[in-house]
Formats: C-alpha cells, structure tokens, sequence
C-alpha cells in the first residue's frame, strides 16, 4: 500500500523539497541572519525589509521564514523569534503558501496603481489570526511610477500591525524613498565550499552515489545560485540513472573534459597549432560544443591568471586535481603579458563563434590566431634582440688592405716593367670579410637632416615646412626683422605680442639647425610694416591697379555687379622661380 501511494504521489524536485524552512538550513547567508537574530533579540523590528540578490539565492524562502518569525505563536502565546525548530501556530499554513495574513504578490504581473490601492485599502483591516498581516512583493522593481509613489505613505507610516518584505533582482531600479524606507539586506552567492557540501548532504539523503568532480562541474555550472545547483542536480540524477558521474554531467552540460581543456591550453600557448586543432576535433566529436569549448578556455586562462596573483587561489574546492596542479605549473612560467593576450583573444573569439554560421570553423580560427600570437616574442625580447645583435661589418677601401703572400708585391726581376710594379692586386672578398673586426656593436638609429637658414624668409619657410604653426604666425606678423647673421637675429616685436616667443623661436632653431642662435629684441619702436602686412599692403595696391585698369573697368561695366576677387601679378621674383629672366626696362625715347 505505501509503494502504491508513493507510486501515485507526484515527484517534487528538489528545490523545493529541500527548500529552508527556518533559518538554521537557510545555506550561506550567515550576516543576514546574524543581523535578524541581535534585532529580534534586543526587540528593533522594522516595520519593512527589502531582499536583494542574484537569482535563486533565497529572496521569496526568505520572506516565508520571516514571516514565520513575525507571526510565530505557540502555547505560551504570541512572541516573534527566530527559533523555529517547532512549528507554531500558523507555521505550516505559512509554509504552504495559504495563510490569510501573509499576503504574497508578484509584482510583474501585477504593476498598476490599482494593485497597489487594494493593498492600502486592505491595511486598514487588523489580522484575521495572526499577530502581524505580512505583505510578501516579489520583483518590486517592476511595480510602475505610480505604484511606487501611492505605496510611500502607507510604507513610511504602516499600523503596528503590517510588516512589508519586497524581494528584487535589481535593486538599482527601485526608487531611493522606497530603499530609505527599508531595511535592506544583500543575499550574497553561496560559495562553492558550502554549496558543495549542501549538494552532498542531499544526496546523502537522497541515497544517490556521486562523483566529487561531478559535483565541482555543478556547482560551477550553478554560480552560485542554490536553485541553480538543485536543478541541475535534479538533470544529473535523471541523466545518468541515479547515479551523477563526471561523465554524465559533461554531457548533460556540454562540457569538453577538463584534462583535454588544459592539454589543448598548452598546446596553443606552445604554438603548437597542430596539435592543438586535433584535440578540438576530437573534443567536438565527442560532443563538446565550440562556444562552449572557448569559453571553457578563457575560463582556465583567467584561472591561471588568479592563480599567478593570488596562489591561494588553487585550493578552491571547485576545481578539479588537475586545474590544481597544472593549473599552479602555468601559472609559473607563462608571463602574465601571455596570459593577459590570450584571454583577449579568447574574449574576442567567444563573440566570434557566438554570431557565425560554422561555430567549429570560426573556434579553430580563434585558436589559430592565439597559438601564432602565444608564439611571438614580446616587445622587450625584441628590443634585447636588436640590442645585442652585431652591426654589419663596415666596407674598407681594397687600397688599405695588405697584399696576399702568394701575390708579387713590388719588382720581382729586371725583366718585370714599371707598369707590373705599380699594379696593386685586389683582395678576394672573403679575405674582406675575414678581415673585418666581429666585435657587436649598437644599433646606429639614423639622426634627421638639419637644416641651414640663411635669410628670414627661409626661417619663415622652414617653419611652415616643419608645420609649426605658432613660429610661423609670430615671424610673419607679430615681429619685423631688423638684422639677420649666421647665428645671429634681431626683431622688433609689435605692440601686445608675448615676449615668450623669443625663448620659443631660440629654442626651435637649435632644433631645426642643430646650433645655437642668439635671438634679440630691439630697444627701439617697432618701425616699418610686417610681412603678413606687407602682403596686405601689395594685395590691396593690386587691387586697386587692377580696377583701375580700363579692361577690367569695361567688364565690370557690362557685367554689372561683377567683382574683382583675386589680383595674380607676376613680378620679377616670379619670373626667377619660373626660371624665366625678367624682362628688361623700357628706355624712354626722347
């Protein structure tokens, strides 16, 4: 008769058959409760609680289990407290979800202002059976404008009798006055330590037989999230028949084998790309997904980057013997410049395979791309290269060398000639080259051409051409030349013009010229015109030539409202830049 009613009785997964019921198995959030007991305790029990977190953490289980605390009556009568290990009064009717006075709302199908108005109309009314009417709201932050702001007063200002508890996933949406009007408490992750012992002990109970490194796989897989974990424990169990092997759990998730994941690690860090595209084929017909394969590659490569800063950080309970002990290996001998690469790369390549057609082609190009450039020297092995590499040994005249022993050097007889005498023979290149001292030395790095400046429309020039436009704009009309020598420049600067452009005119000539020049301010008044007003003064002459010249009068007559915009006149220093002598002066006859 049991088997047959436990035949009939529909299967309730695990989380919520392990669901906390009080807070002695509510699974690592110790400051919550820490905080909740002393505030019971010393009789401070805010009339409101805002739960934020992750999901899964435990948000809604705790706001059951508050509520119990809050309405929690037994033989000695009402009193508030966080010793529930015997159930009250109302304890069961809470637990189950059923009772008349703890009131739970989702908020995200319930948003308007209307929900919130049947709230503030129902606080009025005192608990049927209860000592406290509790108001459960999950996602808050969906609530709208509206609602938020008609729930404020009632929020700051509730009967003696109402308790509010809000849960959200983004606190950061929830309006400021409704945060000051809270008490509020961060649901952090469940590390992996107490995760992985929490998934032992239900199994345990369970009667299930397990894997440690299935349960590693899990409870990385779950991130923290106790409801994750229970249901990806659930899959496992079905998965692999009740029993959760390392195995199983690799298919159920996807999942490369974590050995291979760090050969294939090594081989692309060593460059060797061949090697490397096998074991992801081989990893892939096994059923490892590309993508999934990446990720699980920068996830090793930030594993080893911890480990390299932080080398506690291999004796996580998450990871697997190998990710210890290899993982540790790596992180000594690759530089952190490597590694920091590679996980580039390997971010890039992710987003890669996530948005192509073929995700196994674009994975083997996002791998070739890290083995070629693991493989490469970094910039400080290079600059040691170069720095220690010996220079060409520099051509010598074949007239220093000294003549070879098997060759006449001078008169051999007297039948030899003058002409014989005096030839000198020319060495073999070889003998060049064995000649040549072998000694290493720097790398000669090539200084830029200077300059010469010989008058001061070549100064004006060389600052154009070296695009300086601050000298150019003070030589042309903030300053009037008064003598220019080799080395040597007085100026006469023009009224409001900054003295400090002396020291930056001195400074840009030793540059451009390689020399020092002495660059001085007259004492006198600045006489004369600028260049730049010199122009100006030859321009508007131009122009006035030009409309007073009959031709141009006569077009501007017929073309009314005509223009003359630019007056081109060719002078004789024109005609020497063109190479064409200027033409000689008209003799007057008389």
């Amino acid at each position: 008769m049991a088997g047959s009613d436990s035949a009939s009785s529909p299967y309730l997964v695990l989380a919520r058959k392990y669901r906390p019921r009080d807070f002695t198995t509510l699974v690592g959030q110790d400051a919550m409760v820490q905080t909740l007991g002393n505030a019971f305790a010393q009789n401070r029990i805010h009339h409101a609680f805002i739960l934020t977190g992750v999901r899964g953490v435990g948000k809604t289980t705790t706001a059951r289990i508050l509520a119990r605390a809050f309405n929690y009556e037994d033989a000695s009568g009402p009193h508030p407290t966080l010793d529930l290990s015997v159930e009250g009064e109302h304890c069961r009717a809470i637990i189950e979800g059923r009772h008349v006075d703890v009131i739970e709302m989702d908020a995200a199908s319930n948003t308007g202002i209307g929900d919130i108005r049947e709230i503030i109309d129902s606080v009025k009314y005192a608990p049927s059976s209860a000592p406290y009417k509790v108001y459960v709201i999950d996602e808050v932050h969906m609530l709208s404008t509206a609602a938020f702001n008609g729930l404020l007063k009632t929020l700051e200002e509730p009967p003696p009798y109402v308790k509010f508890i809000f849960a959200t996933t983004e606190i950061r949406k929830v309006p400021v006055t409704i945060l000051s009007r809270c008490m509020r408490f961060d649901l952090r992750r469940i590390t992996p330590e107490i995760m992985s012992a929490y998934l032992e002990s239900i199994l345990n109970q369970e009667g299930i037989g397990f894997e440690p490194e299935a349960l590693a796989m899990i409870v990385r897989a779950g991130e923290g999230s106790a409801r994750d974990n229970l249901s990806l424990l659930d899959q496992a169990i079905a998965h692999g028949n009740g029993m959760v092997t390392a195995a199983t759990v690799k298919a159920m998730l996807g999942l490369g084998d974590r050995a291979r994941i760090i050969d294939l690690f090594e081989e692309l860090m060593g460059g060797r790309i061949g090697e490397a595209i096998g074991t992801m084929r081989t990893l892939y017909d096994l059923g490892a997904d590309p993508q999934t394969l990446v990720a699980d590659l920068a996830d090793f490569t930030h594993l080893v980057t911890r480990i390299k800063v932080v080398p506690a950080a291999a004796d996580d309970v998450s990871l697997t013997p190998d990710e210890r002990r290899r993982g540790a290996e790596l992180a000594s001998k690759l530089p952190m410049r490597a590694l920091t690469r590679a996980w580039q790369i390997l971010f890039k390549g992710h987003e890669e395979v996530s948005r192509a057609n073929n995700s196994l082609q674009a994975a083997e190009m996002a791998l070739i791309r890290l083995a070629y450039a693991a493989d490469l020297p970094s910039p400080d092995d290079l600059i040691a290269k170069l720095a220690n590499q010996p220079a060409p040994a520099p051509a010598m005249p074949s007239m220093a060398l000294p003549p070879r022993s098997d060759r006449p050097s001078g008169p051999s007889g007297g039948g030899a000639s003058s002409a014989s005498a005096m030839r000198i023979e020319q060495p073999e290149p070889v003998d060049a080259v064995a000649a040549a001292p072998e000694a290493p030395q720097a790398i000669a790095i090539p200084k830029p051409a200077l300059a010469t400046v010989t008058s001061y429309k070549d100064l004006i020039a060389l600052a154009g051409a070296k695009r300086d436009v601050l000298v150019k704009l003070a030589l042309e009309g903030s300053m009037r030349p008064i003598s220019f020598e080799q080395g040597r420049i007085e100026v006469a600067l023009m009224d409001g013009t900054d003295p400090g452009i002396i020291a930056t005119l001195s400074a840009r000539l030793q540059l451009w010229t390689g020399e020092r020049w002495l660059v001085m301010v007259s004492t006198k008044p600045p006489e004369g015109l600028t260049l730049r007003q010199e122009t100006e003064q030859r321009k508007q002459a131009a122009h006035e030539a030009a409309h007073a010249d009959p031709l141009v009068k006569a077009i501007l007559e017929t073309f009314p409202g005509a223009k003359v915009v630019n007056v081109t006149v060719r002078d004789e220093a024109a005609a020497v830049v063109d190479d064409v002598p200027p033409p000689p002066p008209e003799e007057d006859d008389e």
